[in-house]
């Protein structure tokens, strides 16, 4: 059994496999939920990354796969043991409200605009997503948002408020709304010869590409992290507060960013591992 001592990340993960010795068969299969992104889940980075935690730790994870607010929220409610979102604000004030019991950096990867390869507003000449936005919005050109309030909406929102615009006004004209996940809103786009804003990991995945593009790329506001939160006990008593700590300590361990790094589509890495380090863990009894 572990001791109540505080580690290191990556001291606790060490001492964690000896103490629990992987290859020992354990009779019962904890269990735990992750609320979790559409985008993590429909890139197939979980069917990846899973097997080896479960085989490891005989912990199995149930992913709800979610936009960022609906995951926020679900945990908010109890219905979760760890979060794994990407709109940083948003986690760590669910931290300060004592829902979480830290957050840290998990992997990040990036955001890029899309569109038909005739490129009708000719973004491709532009260099930043600021002079994109600004340039759909001038010329009218259909654009087509999640509008769901998952982590790439809030993210679409200030890239909008960055270039001085609000296209809510023009909803329904040539911003249009879906209200639905990645893969939904990307089929909608390429349906309608639509620009689009999607994070690079689910348009590698997307198998609807048909003449679409990666049209506007490698802006630092483009930047994309994700964050790993285990819920906290005192606000969801009932939460598989040792488990959650568990899977946190494996995926930020060099063994679970190893497998974050090792996951590619057609050769392309699509996630990049980053964990903190800088950190404790209390590791309970």
């Amino acid at each position: 059994m572990i001791t109540s001592k505080t580690w290191f990340v990556a001291r606790f993960f060490s001492s964690f496999l000896i103490a629990f010795n992987f290859g020992q068969v354990v009779t019962a299969k904890e269990k735990i939920i992750l609320q979790s992104t559409t985008s993590t889940a429909n890139s197939g980075l979980y069917e990846h990354i899973l097997p080896v935690f479960e085989a490891q730790l005989n912990i199995a994870v149930r992913v709800v796969a979610v936009g960022t607010g609906q995951a926020i929220r679900n945990a908010d409610n109890c219905d979760g043991d760890v979060l794994l979102v990407h709109a940083r604000e948003a986690e760590e004030r669910f931290v300060e409200e004592g829902k979480g019991v830290f957050r840290a950096d998990v992997m990040y990867n990036d955001f890029v605009v899309v569109g038909p390869k005739h490129d009708p507003a000719n973004l491709r000449a532009l260099g930043t997503v600021r002079e994109a936005l600004r340039q759909v919005a001038l010329t009218r050109s259909k654009f087509v948002s999640r509008s769901d309030d998952s982590g790439t909406h809030r993210k679409e929102m200030r890239l909008w408020a960055s270039a001085d615009y609000d296209p809510l006004p023009a909803s329904g004209d040539w911003y249009l709304e879906t209200g639905a996940g990645m893969g939904a809103t990307l089929n909608t786009g390429v349906g309608l010869a639509a620009y689009v804003l999607t994070d690079r990991a689910t348009w590698i995945a997307f198998n609807n590409k048909s003449d679409y593009e990666i049209l506007v790329e490698g802006d630092p506001a483009l930047f994309n992290q994700y964050g790993v939160i285990p819920i906290s006990a005192e606000h969801c008593p009932s939460v598989s507060g040792n488990s959650a700590l568990k899977f946190v300590a494996w995926i930020l361990s060099e063994t679970g960013q190893e497998a974050i790094e090792s996951f590619e589509l057609g050769g392309t890495q699509l996630f990049f591992p980053n964990a903190s380090t800088n950190f404790e863990i209390d590791v309970p009894d």
